[in-house]
């Protein structure tokens, strides 16, 4: 893995003159990333992945404020390359970060996932008017979760359960335990919940990916996405990984890295040195730009 290999050296050498090396060398290459392409870069990183189960790595309302000192002052009219590393996280601070981006960037957003991006990230890169992904790469289904309970599953466990207790009564001794840890209101709660993210993730692709297509084609494709991102019959798992194919055979507007090797090369570059502060420091979240504006979150001992 050559770029690692490159960050680790080039952290290492920075130690002994700079106490910040991690900081100096991720923003040297968001720096050389934004050069070549001339866009304007954020990269959004949970650390969910160096550090699972830890509170604060999820997409939250508290992010928008690292958003905006990022996009403070930035030329808007370059677009913006928004790299995307999380596991996902509220549905509502989601939908209000994509309008603020939308807001400042218009449809000139293209999302980078150089790994992994999933549930509401997955939410995220569909907001975008492309996806640049490598053949590692990775977005997953978007199924909302309520206290790290699949929404969708609950409402057909349910079902199940009213259908074999109709079939047969007998079936209620065996249902009954499970029926009554559901709280009140919990079942309208994940009901809303399916809805409305489901509502936005059709209502995000018109706006944005899909925007260039006539109104019956985008009401087609949006729901031929919205089904195969949120049918949890054929995903089986909320962490199931949709790949690069996946995704073109989707109908979703990918780009691939590997068509340019000097963009693959920064980056995976880029990638590695916020894996590397993540991995080796207390830090479990970054939010940052090509200008070294940062906004970053570590574990309180």
């Amino acid at each position: 893995m050559p770029n690692w290999n490159k960050v680790v050296e080039e952290v290492s050498k920075a130690h002994a003159q700079d106490e910040e090396a991690f900081d100096t060398v991720r923003r040297k290459y968001l720096e050389q990333l934004y050069q070549y392409t001339k866009r304007n870069v954020i990269a959004y990183y949970s650390g969910f992945l160096t550090k699972p189960g830890i509170q604060g790595i999820e997409i939250s309302d508290e992010d928008k404020n690292g958003f905006m000192a990022c996009v403070h002052e930035m030329d808007r009219d370059k677009g913006l390359d928004l790299f995307l590393h999380t596991p996902g996280g509220d549905v509502a601070a989601t939908e209000s970060l994509v309008h603020y981006l939308r807001e400042m960037f218009g449809n000139k957003i293209r999302a980078v996932v150089p790994q992994i991006a999933m549930s509401a990230g997955t939410m995220i890169a569909c907001s975008c008017n492309s996806i640049l992904m490598g053949m590692h790469s990775n977005i997953g289904p978007v199924d909302p979760q309520i206290n790290g309970i699949p929404a969708i599953g609950v409402i057909e466990e349910v079902k199940r359960a009213f259908e074999e207790i109709k079939a047969d009564e007998r079936a209620a001794h065996l249902w009954n335990p499970i029926l009554s840890r559901l709280t009140p209101s919990f079942i309208q709660q994940c009901d809303w919940a399916i809805e409305r993210s489901q509502e936005f993730l059709v209502s995000t692709l018109k706006e944005g990916m899909l925007s260039d297509l006539s109104e019956s084609e985008k009401e087609i494709q949006s729901q031929s996405i919205k089904t195969r991102l949120t049918d949890l019959a054929q995903n089986k798992f909320h962490n199931r990984h949709i790949h690069y194919q996946d995704c073109i055979d989707l109908g979703l507007t990918v780009e691939m890295l590997e068509e340019d090797s000097k963009l693959q090369d920064l980056v995976l570059t880029v990638h590695h040195c916020f894996m590397y502060t993540l991995s080796n420091t207390a830090t479990v979240k970054i939010i940052e730009d090509h200008r070294g504006r940062a906004t970053i979150k570590q574990m309180i001992n």
